[in-house]
């Protein structure tokens, strides 16, 4: 996962009546191919490689495969929901105008639960890439894998990054727009070209000879393949420019398969590049990408460049971690502004940031961080924390999906600025294939993986029931007990369709095929519902 900043609230110009105006970029200002270059630089990240090196040629396999069943149909999914409901709120107002605000906020959360959660595990791999900028390799194998000082240097950039935003978002893109270069595309691109001339030279390959399809009878083996659905996470975030092409419906389904050609292409032979260089048994989930480039390096007399590869590395950790810690905290506080969290964390300093919302995350990524503690290997705590990160994120995606289908039937006459192709046809198959693949991967993140040391899997497994348990708890709890004052009064946000009409969410909307409401309409759906329900004006 290589997610952006995230933002739902209306940044719009402001009416002289106090209401924000909704103003889209212009038609057909974004183009095709630089839809596919949207979404390929908004997924792709190296940090989850070796995970994968470890299948080899088998990799190619589940990657394609999750491309299959979840990039394909969840982007088209996302893509038609996004073009149906274009006013501010993103998967909140999807998930809202299917099931009523209780879930649109839960789903809200869960992503940005998602986030916090994966943040460790960067910020392992961060402490990782610290430490292959020394010398010698041995040195570096033992520092990487010490616990004590990757909870030290993961708790150390996780606050310097979030004090860095304290002082505004224009610091934070800095860093992430150089990290995302220096870090991630360069990097990558190096790692691709060393292994090709590594192979042309006739070199020593190390990839097992394995079958191309895995063994489904034994779960275990597949436990890893499932954190790809996590590679291929944002699309519910990068969804919204459809609405900036000029023919979505032709263009946006070849964008989608492009990128994904790409995407498949840079992954797969990344961690081919991986495998060749490093024996199956010998990789190591946060080490063998910083390993991998040293030893190419050194097989063509340069070894010293690895070292130099690993400070890139770690440049594009730090701009991913800039990029992160500002986004999910500023869509989830415009959301809790309708009165889903108690206005002490609603406050922003001069520089527009919260605060308190930031300071939180940072407890829980601290705790998350502290994991290492219990478990017996810095590599087991980097994917116990990646396999609860995919199961929260996987329960938000088939929120969404679910939100498709109801939306598909209580809201038939919605104009549709994209739809998913095919008919009811097209429905069944992208919605089975998606919610299917979900589920599948969701069921197998549950499971310790086989290849790697994880203590005992009675606790492995049941930190990760009892975290998720408690992090789906969390947003309905909040939800249950919020007050009327939570609610900020200069916040304005766009009422859902059902609250025009006048309807439950779950009716059928009674709007004929195209309909727009009028701004009177909207007005008094907005004091209805001030006075309905108080704490949440316009839900």
């Amino acid at each position: 996962m290589n997610k952006k900043s995230v933002t739902t609230s209306d940044e719009s110009p402001v009416t002289a009546s106090g209401r924000k105006k909704i103003v889209s970029t212009a038609k057909g200002s974004v183009t095709m191919a630089a839809m596919a270059v949207l979404i390929v630089t908004s997924i792709l990240s190296l940090r989850g490689l070796p995970s994968e090196a470890k299948y080899g040629v088998q990799s190619i396999f589940y990657y394609l495969f999750a491309a299959l069943v979840f990039l394909l149909p969840f982007s088209l999914v996302c893509a038609e929901l996004a073009s149906t409901y274009t006013k501010s709120g993103g998967l909140y107002r999807w998930v809202s105008e299917a099931f009523g605000p209780r879930w649109g906020w839960t789903a809200m959360y869960l992503e940005w639960q998602t986030i916090v959660i994966w943040f460790p595990t960067v910020l392992m791999f961060g402490a990782a890439s610290l430490a292959y900028i020394f010398w010698p390799e041995s040195f570096d194998a033992a520092l990487a894998s010490n616990k004590v000082y990757t909870i030290v240097i993961a708790m150390l950039m996780y606050w310097i990054a979030t004090f860095n935003a304290f002082r505004g978002q224009r610091s934070a893109n800095l860093l992430s727009t150089c990290g995302g270069l220096v870090g991630t595309i360069i990097p990558g691109a190096v790692l691709i070209v060393l292994a090709v001339l590594y192979v042309c030279l006739g070199k020593q390959v190390n990839l097992t000879d394995v079958s191309f399809f895995p063994d489904f009878g034994n779960a275990g083996t597949i436990v890893l393949a499932a954190s790809i659905f996590l590679f291929y996470a944002g699309m519910e975030l990068q969804a919204v420019h459809i609405n900036d092409m000029s023919n979505p419906a032709r263009d946006f389904p070849k964008s989608v398969f492009l990128a994904i050609i790409v995407i498949v292409a840079v992954y797969a032979l990344g961690t081919l590049a991986i495998g060749i260089i490093i024996p199956s048994d010998n990789i190591d989930l946060l080490q063998s990408l910083l390993v991998a480039y040293k030893s190419l390096w050194a097989s063509f007399g340069l070894s010293w460049l690895g070292n130099v590869m690993a400070l890139l590395i770690m440049i594009g950790v730090i701009g991913q971690i800039s990029a992160l810690v500002t986004g999910p905290a500023t869509g989830l506080m415009a959301v809790a502004q309708s009165g889903y969290l108690p206005r002490s964390l609603q406050t922003v300093n001069k520089n527009g940031v919260n605060k308190p919302i930031l300071l939180i995350e940072g407890v829980f990524v601290s705790l998350l961080c502290l994991v290492l503690i219990v478990l017996p290997t810095v590599e087991s705590a980097y994917q116990i924390m990646s396999q609860m990160a995919t199961i929260i994120y996987l329960i938000m995606v088939l929120l969404i999906y679910g939100a498709f289908i109801r939306l598909r039937r209580v809201a038939p006459g919605r104009k549709r600025g994209f739809r998913v192709p095919g008919g009811k046809a097209g429905e069944v198959i992208v919605c089975g294939l998606g919610i299917l693949g979900a589920l599948l991967a969701l069921v197998l993140s549950f499971l310790p993986p086989s290849q790697i040391s994880t203590g005992s899997p009675v606790v492995y497994v049941g930190i990760i029931i009892i975290g998720v348990a408690v992090f789906l708890a969390i947003p309905l709890v909040v939800y249950a007990r919020r007050k009327p004052s939570w609610r900020n009064p200069d916040a304005h946000f766009y009422p859902f369709d059902w609250q025009i009409e006048g309807r439950k969410p779950n009716q059928v909307s009674k709007w004929v095929p195209g309909y727009e409401p009028t701004e009177q309409e909207v007005e008094e759906a907005e004091t209805v519902a001030i006075a309905r329900h108080g704490s949440e004006p316009h839900m």
